[in-house]
C-alpha cells in the first residue's frame, strides 16, 4: 500500500534555546494502591520523536500521564524546561505541553469546531478576544487531520475513527512545542493511521518534540528516532530503533517468537512473527 502523502505543517512555537529536556527524575508512579513504576528515569530530548512501546499494563500510559502533569509522582519529580512541573499553572503547562490521552471524553452535544477550538485554551486571556491567529490554528488543525468536512457536525454523531481524528486536531490547534499522544491511531484504519503519523513526523521535522505510545512495533520503528521499551513498570531498553528493536528483545519483552528483518521500503526494523499455527512447518 502506498504511504499517504506528507502534508506541509505550519511551524508552532519553538522551545527556548538551550532548554532542558522533559525529564522524569527518579519517579515513583502510583495511580492506585500499588506502585506501577519505581525509580524511573527518562529524558525526552527536545525535538525528538520518541515512541514508548511495551506489553499491555506495563506502565506506558501512566508514564505519559506523569510527563503531562496529570499524575503527580509519589517520589521524584517531572522537570519541564528545567523546572518542577508542579510549579507550572495549568495554562502555563498547556502552552508547552499538548496531550491526547488514551480515553478522551467530550461534553454532550459539543460541535467539532468548538472542541478543536478548546485547544486554544493556553492562548486565551481574560481581555483577549478570539483572534485571526486562533481561527487559523483551528482551520489548519482540521485540514491536517482531514476533518474540515466534519466542522459543523456534533462530536457524538461521529464514528470512532472520525472522533479520534478530531481529538488529534484539538491537540494540534494547541500549537504546543511538545506533544504527548497515547495510542493516537486507535480506531483508525491503516490509511488514516499513517496520515496521523505523517503529520506528527512533519511536526517533528519542524522542531516539535513528539512523544507517542504505540502498540504497533513496526510503525514505532518506522517513525521514531528513539524507542523507549517498557516492561513491568521499568524501562528495559531505549535508543535508536535500529539498535533497540531486535529479535531477542521482542521475544523477551513481548514473549513473541519472531524475526526482525529490514523493512523493504524504509530499511527500519520490521518484526515478523513466526508461524505458530498448529501444523505449520518448522522454520
Amino acid at each position: 500500500m502506498t504511504t499517504p502523502r506528507r502534508r506541509n505543517v505550519p511551524t508552532g512555537p519553538a522551545s527556548p534555546a538551550g532548554a532542558d529536556p522533559l525529564v522524569a527524575d527518579t519517579v515513583t508512579l502510583q495511580p492506585g494502591d500499588t506502585p506501577v513504576s519505581s525509580g524511573l528515569r527518562l529524558e525526552i530530548a527536545r525535538g525528538s520523536f520518541t515512541v514508548i512501546i511495551g506489553p499491555n499494563a506495563c506502565g506506558k500510559s501512566t508514564l505519559l500521564r506523569a510527563l503531562a502533569g496529570l499524575l503527580t509522582p509519589e517520589e521524584g519529580r517531572i522537570l519541564l524546561d528545567g523546572s518542577d512541573l508542579r510549579r507550572w499553572s495549568a495554562r502555563q503547562a498547556a502552552s508547552r505541553l499538548g496531550l491526547l490521552p488514551q480515553t478522551a471524553t467530550s461534553p454532550d452535544g459539543i460541535g467539532v469546531s468548538e472542541l478543536v477550538a478548546r485547544g486554544r485554551f493556553a492562548h486565551q486571556r481574560l481581555l483577549r478576544q478570539w483572534s485571526a491567529d486562533d481561527q487559523h490554528a483551528v482551520d489548519e488543525a482540521l485540514r491536517l487531520t482531514g476533518t474540515e468536512h466534519l466542522a459543523a457536525r456534533r462530536v457524538d454523531e461521529l464514528s470512532g475513527g472520525q472522533r479520534q481524528r478530531v481529538w488529534i486536531a484539538m491537540v494540534l490547534a494547541q500549537q504546543s512545542p511538545t506533544i504527548l499522544l497515547d495510542e493516537p491511531t486507535t480506531y483508525l484504519d491503516i490509511s488514516h493511521q499513517l496520515e496521523v503519523l505523517n503529520v506528527l513526523h512533519a511536526l517533528h521535522l519542524q522542531g516539535r518534540t513528539i512523544v507517542v505510545v504505540l502498540h504497533d512495533l513496526n510503525q514505532a520503528a518506522r517513525y521514531a528516532d528513539r524507542l523507549v521499551v517498557m516492561r513491568q513498570g521499568k524501562i528495559v531498553a531505549e535508543g535508536d530503533p535500529q539498535r533497540v528493536l531486535t529479535t531477542e528483545l521482542v521475544r523477551e519483552v513481548f514473549e513473541l517468537p519472531n524475526r526482525v528483518v529490514p523493512d523493504p521500503v524504509t530499511g527500519t526494523p520490521l518484526v515478523v512473527p513466526e508461524d505458530t499455527r498448529a501444523g505449520a512447518p518448522a522454520p
